[in-house]
C-alpha cells in the first residue's frame, strides 16, 4: 500500500480546534511502527481546484477572505490545502495504476461545496482528484463511498447528477451538517440514527458495496472518515475498532482499484482504527 504524507501538513494549528495536527501524526507514528511505506505529496495547481471550485472560493482561501465558525482562517492555509488536494490526486493517479493508495494529509475536505468551505474543509480534495481522473478518462465510471461519520455534502453538491460518478454515504442523523436525508439520482445515502451498533453498520455496508458492485465503475474513491468509532466526541455512532477491519476487507472485496482520502476521526484511539482498516483493505 502506498501512503501519501507530508509532515508540512502538521505544521498549522488553532488551539482547541478538533481538526488538529495531533490527530495526523498519532497516525503517522502508528502506520509507521507497522512498517507501512510513504510516499511525499506535491501541490495541486490553481486549475485543479476550478474543476470543482468557483473562482470566487479559491480566491476567498488564497487571500484569507472567507469567514466560517468552524473552519479557521490560518497563514498560508492556501498552501497546506493545495498540498492535501493535490496528495488525493497521486493517490487517485497510483491507484488507477494498480495500486491501493492513501492520502493521509490534512486538512479533510468532504464538506466543501462549490462555492463555500464549511466543516473544517476548504477544498474538496477527493472531489479535484475524481474531477482530474474524469477529465483524462471521461469513459470511466467512478464511485464515491463516504464513511465518514457525518454526511459529505460538498462532495455530493459537486458530483450531483454527474452521470458517471455515483457518490453512496453512511451517516449519522442527526448531526452536522443536516444534509443526506434521502437519497436522489446518482447521490445514494443511508443516513443511520444515534447509537448505530457495529453490525447494523456492517450490515448497511454491504448493501452500499453492492450498490457500487452493480455500477462497475472503474475507480472507487473512499471518504475515509473513523468518527463511526465510539469513542469519537464529535458523533454518537457505536463502531469498534475492529468494525474498521471488516469495513476494509468489504470493501477489498469489491475488487476494484481504491485510493483513500483521510477525513474525520477526532478520538485517542483512530490510530488504532486507521490501521484495522487498512489492513483490511490489504
Amino acid at each position: 500500500m502506498k501512503i501519501f504524507f507530508s509532515p508540512e501538513c502538521l505544521e498549522y494549528t488553532q488551539p482547541g480546534h478538533p481538526e488538529s495536527a495531533e490527530r495526523i501524526r498519532s497516525i503517522y507514528d502508528c502506520l509507521k511502527q507497522n512498517h507501512f511505506k510513504f510516499v511525499l505529496p506535491t501541490p495541486c495547481s490553481d486549475e485543479d481546484i476550478l474543476r470543482v471550485h468557483t473562482e470566487a472560493l479559491l480566491t476567498s482561501v488564497k487571500y484569507n477572505t472567507f469567514f466560517d465558525v468552524d473552519t479557521p482562517n490560518l497563514p498560508d492555509i492556501y498552501q497546506y490545502a493545495l498540498l492535501s488536494a493535490g496528495s488525493a490526486i497521486l493517490a487517485c493517479e497510483a491507484a488507477a495504476e494498480g495500486e491501493i493508495t492513501f492520502s493521509l494529509m490534512r486538512p479533510p475536505g468532504h464538506h466543501a461545496t462549490r462555492n463555500r468551505v464549511m466543516g473544517f474543509c476548504y477544498f474538496n480534495n477527493i472531489a479535484v482528484a475524481v474531477a482530474k481522473y474524469l477529465e483524462k478518462n471521461p469513459e470511466k465510471q467512478v464511485a464515491i463511498l463516504d464513511i465518514d461519520c457525518h454526511h459529505g455534502n460538498g462532495t455530493q453538491d459537486i458530483f450531483f447528477r454527474t452521470a458517471n460518478v455515483l457518490y453512496v454515504s453512511l451517516h449519522q442523523v442527526p448531526l452536522f451538517p443536516g444534509t443526506g436525508l434521502r437519497s436522489s439520482e446518482n447521490a445514494i445515502n443511508y443516513p443511520l440514527p444515534v447509537g448505530t451498533s457495529g453490525s447494523d453498520y456492517l450490515n448497511i455496508l454491504e448493501n452500499a458495496c453492492q450498490t457500487i458492485a452493480d455500477r462497475d465503475p472503474s475507480l472507487i474513491g473512499i471518504s475515509a472518515g473513523f468518527d463511526t468509532y465510539r469513542e469519537d466526541p464529535l458523533s454518537q455512532m457505536e463502531l469498534e475498532t475492529t468494525t474498521f477491519g471488516k469495513m476494509g476487507r468489504m470493501i477489498a472485496n469489491l475488487a476494484k482499484p481504491v485510493f483513500m482520502v483521510m477525513e474525520g476521526g477526532y478520538s485517542a484511539n483512530v490510530p488504532q482504527c486507521v490501521l484495522e482498516f487498512l489492513q483490511g483493505c490489504e
